[in-house]
């Protein structure tokens, strides 16, 4: 027994010594040109990759702000079928992205049809951080920041939790990630958000942001948002990090570690309580298949 509490206590403590970062978060979209016109024209983006599968009726694209051997980058997915309909839902919030003229930005959006939901403008009156959000054609939620340039412009998602400290213990715990500020209460706003991410503050990193909202008891998981995955050195020890950690927290492996048969890449995939699904990829194995495309 005492062996085996050594064994667990050993990989909770590699975890927070393992290389990762967030790779890549993959989503649902209705029609990929569109959607890509409105990233790459309002936000900033640049189209990275693209691939047709007309057989098995989709395509997908990958979009970010930098090459994926280094930045975070979103994944889009559009089926052909239009029987596959697209549903946000409401478990998933927003994304984040930083801009350094928040207003223009906006104006742009509006002036091209797009759905402003909140008018730039700090939190609270005297606030320092402007802040503004907007509608995708697809519905999904962005939260646009004013910052100064950083290296992660795409450097937000925020998922709706039921158990905010339980998620905060899952995250840093099984993920590995760090609690960059205390949490915050807005209780005029009637929500609590917690910051979590692989750096030491909020403008070097990607970061997850949990946010228990005050008296919702239920959410549509809908079919859009569909993973995020991250980088680490050894998705074996990964496995069993959060294969103990979700007995204690809930959650589960949802797929064994292993290579993947097609392209060999070593991946495991968990749910966290919640139902949030993240894809832990080999380091090594991600830079090699980036090389083939």
């Amino acid at each position: 027994m005492e062996a085996r509490t050594a064994l667990h206590e050993d990989v909770l403590e590699w975890v927070k010594k393992d290389s990762r970062r967030f790779l890549r978060v993959n989503i649902k979209v209705y029609d990929l040109d569109y959607t890509i016109k409105f990233y790459t024209e309002f936000f900033g983006m640049k189209v990275l990759s693209r691939k047709d599968f007309p057989e098995e009726k989709y395509s997908n694209a990958v979009v970010g702000f930098g090459p994926q051997e280094t930045n975070f980058v979103l994944g889009l997915t559009s089926h052909h079928n239009a029987m596959d309909k697209l549903d946000v839902g409401t478990a998933f919030d927003h994304f984040g992205i930083t801009t350094q003229d928040i207003y223009n930005t906006v104006e742009k959006i509006r002036s091209n049809g797009g759905v402003i939901t909140r008018e730039p403008g700090p939190l609270t009156e005297g606030g320092t951080t402007i802040f503004a959000f907007v509608k995708d054609p697809n519905g999904y939620s962005f939260e646009l920041l004013q910052r100064p340039p950083t290296p992660e412009p795409l450097c937000q998602m925020c998922i709706n939790v039921f158990d905010i400290d339980r998620s905060i213990e899952f995250y840093n715990k099984a993920l590995g990630m760090n609690l960059l500020l205390p949490k915050f209460n807005a209780t005029e706003q009637q929500y609590t958000i917690a910051m979590l991410g692989y750096g030491s503050n909020l403008t070097e990193t990607t970061i997850i942001e949990l946010k228990y909202n005050y008296n919702v008891t239920q959410y549509t998981r809908g079919n859009g948002y569909a993973q995020v995955a991250i980088g680490t050195n050894d998705v074996y020890k990964s496995a069993a990090a959060v294969e103990l950690v979700t007995k204690e927290l809930g959650g589960k492996i949802i797929r064994p570690p292993g290579p993947i048969p097609k392209t060999k890449t070593k991946i495991t995939a968990s749910l966290d309580a919640d139902g949030f699904q993240t894809v832990l990829v080999d380091n090594q194995d991600y830079l090699k298949e980036l090389k083939k495309q």
